[in-house]
C-alpha cells in the first residue's frame, strides 16, 4: 500500500525548534499527515516521514522565468475569448486587450497568463489558427512593453510555437500535455516553464459526473505521472509547476477535498499554481451566482491556499488578490 506525506503548513510566529521551512518559502511545518488508500489520515512527527519526501517538501523552489517564488506570485487572467465563463467578450479585441494587460502589469500582477480559447465547462475547441489570431497580436504588443512574463494558456503546439515566437515564455497547458503530442516537444526545445493542469475528460465533456476514487490521490498520482512525461520529453522538474485543476471535472465536494489538503502537491517537488478564481463552487457555497460577485470567495480561497504555501495564485481580480495577499504577508511575515 502506497502511503502519501502532507505537509501540516503553519504561518504562526511562534515557530518551534526543529520546524522546517516549506519548499523555501514562507510557511513552516513540524508535522505530516501520513495518507494513505482505504485509511484514516494520521498525524505523525517529522521523523516518521522518509528522507527523501522530506528533501522535496523542503528543498527550495527554483526560479521561474525570473520570479523567485520564495514569496506567492499573482498570475492575472487576460481572457482574449469572446466566450470564457467569467469575462468572455470583454477583452476579445486586440486594443481592449492590450489595454487590459498594461493595466494588470502596472497593478503589479507578476504573470501575465493570455489565452484564446475558453475551457469553461461545455466549451468547444477552437481551430489553432484561430486561436493564434487571438493571442499573437496582443502578445506581440505587450510583450515588449512590460516586465512580467506572459505565459500562454493553450494544449496545442501550433498555438504555442506562435506565442513563444511574440514573446511568451511559459506554457500553461490545462491538458498537462496530453491533448497535442506535439506539445511537450516544443517546450523541451524552447526551454520554458510549463505548467502541468490535472482535468478529467475535456472542457466539452468534464463536467457530466465526474468520479474518482479518492480525489487528491488520483491528481496527485495524475500530476506525478504527466511530471514523469515531460521529464521524459527533456524539461526538466525545475521548470515544471503543477496545477489539481479546480473545477475542471470536479464537483464542489472534489474541489473542496483538494483544497483543504493541496499541500500535499508540494511533495511532487515543483512550485504549486492554483487557479479557483470565480469558479461556480465559489458561488454555490457563497451563494454568489454571478461571477462578477465572487471576487470575496475568490479572496478566501487564495488566501487559504497561500496560507498551504501555494506559490502562484491564477485570477481575474489582481489588483484585490494582490493588496489581500501584502496584507497577509504582513500580518504572518513581520519582516516582509
Amino acid at each position: 500500500m502506497r502511503v502519501y506525506y502532507r505537509p501540516i503548513p503553519m504561518t504562526d510566529p511562534a515557530r518551534p525548534a526543529g520546524a522546517l521551512a516549506l519548499a523555501g518559502g514562507w510557511c513552516w511545518f513540524d508535522r505530516v499527515e501520513r495518507i494513505a488508500r482505504g485509511a484514516e489520515p494520521e498525524v505523525v512527527p517529522l521523523e516518521a516521514a522518509p528522507p527523501e519526501v522530506l528533501e522535496r517538501l523542503t528543498a527550495p523552489r527554483p526560479s521561474l522565468a525570473g520570479l523567485d517564488l520564495s514569496r506567492p506570485r499573482v498570475m492575472a487572467i487576460l481572457n482574449v475569448t469572446p466566450d470564457s465563463f467569467s469575462d468572455g467578450g470583454r477583452f476579445a479585441a486586440r486594443e481592449a486587450a492590450v489595454a487590459q494587460g498594461l493595466r494588470l502589469a502596472e497593478g503589479g500582477a507578476d504573470i501575465i497568463d493570455v489565452g484564446g480559447e475558453s475551457t469553461r465547462p461545455g466549451a468547444d475547441t477552437v481551430p489553432a489558427a484561430e486561436e493564434i489570431a487571438r493571442v499573437v497580436p496582443v502578445i506581440s504588443e505587450l510583450a515588449p512593453r512590460i516586465a512580467a512574463p506572459i505565459s500562454i494558456d493553450t494544449r496545442k503546439a501550433a498555438v504555442a510555437e506562435a506565442a513563444f515566437a511574440a514573446g511568451a515564455g511559459i506554457l500553461n497547458d490545462v491538458a498537462a500535455l496530453g491533448f497535442d503530442p506535439a506539445l511537450g516537444p516544443l517546450a523541451a526545445r524552447a526551454g520554458v516553464p510549463v505548467c502541468l493542469m490535472h482535468a478529467q475528460g475535456d472542457p466539452k465533456t468534464m463536467q457530466a459526473d465526474p468520479r474518482y476514487d479518492d480525489v487528491l490521490l488520483d491528481v496527485y498520482d495524475f500530476l506525478e505521472a504527466r511530471i514523469a512525461a515531460a521529464e521524459a520529453l527533456g524539461i526538466p522538474r525545475a521548470r515544471i509547476m503543477v496545477d489539481p485543476g479546480i473545477g475542471f471535472g470536479k464537483t464542489v465536494e472534489h474541489n473542496l477535498a483538494l483544497l483543504r489538503r493541496i499541500s500535499l502537491f508540494h511533495a511532487l517537488g515543483c512550485p504549486v499554481l492554483l487557479g479557483a478564481s470565480r469558479k461556480r463552487f465559489i458561488g454555490v457555497i457563497g451563494r454568489a451566482p454571478e461571477t462578477g460577485e465572487r471576487l470575496p470567495g475568490s479572496l478566501a480561497v487564495a488566501l487559504s491556499a497561500v496560507r498551504q504555501g501555494v506559490q502562484i495564485v491564477r485570477v481575474h481580480d489582481s489588483l484585490e488578490t494582490i493588496q489581500a495577499l501584502r496584507l497577509d504577508r504582513a500580518l504572518v511575515t513581520p519582516d516582509a
